[in-house]
């Protein structure tokens, strides 16, 4: 016989949980289907015709331009992930246990370095993709700098436009992993701290021995959410750079080849709502899959006290 105090404490768990579950329905699990659902149909711009399989997947992989475009754009994804991984979040580890270290002008340092995460991404895209212009701050400044060599067509030379685009990405999310490893490292246990001091261990070895095993939780936290971020860059392409991937689809993402495809392919100008819909399947499986690999390997590495 279920008690009256059970029955209530489980409306009041449906009560609390149900809104999170319908938002995650809605916006996140709903689209992933209907995006595998209309994969597997031809399309005649915006009608759906016959049931055709795997066949947009097939096109996606095997047919021209999709082929040459997705292979592109995906390296471009791929060079988002790696520069992040070893840039932004190894800045965000040193800034945090340095932060932790409780230096002088701590609270001055946090507020810098995180103001920006609070920016608008496409205010900071329309702002950067000013400043990168050949007649730009940046070059502006290298001249007052007296390094005129130094100046380039940030956006527009193939072979860096992409790093520009991480450069701006790195100087406005860096401050998120900072303070998720800040508060992990304050987290750790003092008394191993202060034990491994006593032993002569040096800052350099209490790192690497005692802080780092400890703070992998943390780590696998911003390493999921760096392959989401990577995986999902659209907005800044398309505020910096264009829909395109300019140059000659050298920023191109599979974020920007997604939006074409599914709403202007990218050689006959009309829908193809099918392929679009394949890349969207594509990029969730990625995101999935890369998540779980790194979190199995960041819990194959965690230290429990």
């Amino acid at each position: 016989m279920i008690k009256a105090s059970d029955g209530k404490k489980a409306a009041w768990i449906t009560f609390f949980v149900l809104p999170g579950a319908a938002v995650v329905f809605v916006f996140i699990l709903l689209p992933l289907f209907m995006s595998l659902f209309n994969s597997l149909f031809d399309w005649n711009q915006l009608i759906r015709g016959e049931f055709v399989g795997l066949e947009n997947f097939h096109k996606l992989f095997n047919g021209y331009p999709y082929r040459q475009r997705f292979i592109n754009a995906l390296g471009n994804n791929l060079k988002w992930f790696v520069v992040s991984m070893l840039v932004q979040n190894t800045l965000g580890l040193l800034f945090g246990y340095a932060l932790s270290r409780r230096i002088a002008g701590r609270g001055a340092y946090i507020r810098i370095l995180f103001i920006p995460v609070l920016f608008s991404l496409i205010a900071v895209g329309s702002l950067w993709g000013l400043y990168l212009k050949p007649k730009g701050m940046v070059n502006n400044l290298l001249i007052l700098l007296g390094r005129p060599d130094l100046r380039r067509a940030w956006l527009g030379d193939g072979a860096i436009a992409t790093y520009a685009l991480i450069a701006v990405n790195i100087w406005r999310w860096v401050g998120f992993p900072t303070l998720v490893f800040m508060s992990a490292v304050d987290n750790v246990p003092e008394g191993c701290v202060e034990a491994a001091y006593l032993d002569g261990a040096g800052e350099w070895r209490i790192f690497l021995k005692i802080v780092l095993p400890l703070i992998v939780p943390a780590i696998a936290i911003v390493s999921v959410l760096t392959v989401v971020g990577s995986l999902n860059v659209f907005e800044q392409v398309y505020t910096m750079a264009g829909l395109d991937g300019p140059p000659n689809y050298a920023t191109d993402t599979i974020g920007t080849l997604f939006y074409r495809t599914a709403f202007g392919s990218v050689d006959s100008g009309a829908p193809e709502i099918g392929v679009g819909s394949a890349i969207a399947v594509v990029i969730y499986l990625m995101t999935f899959v890369i998540s779980l690999i790194s979190i199995r390997l960041a819990k194959s590495k965690e230290v429990e006290l």
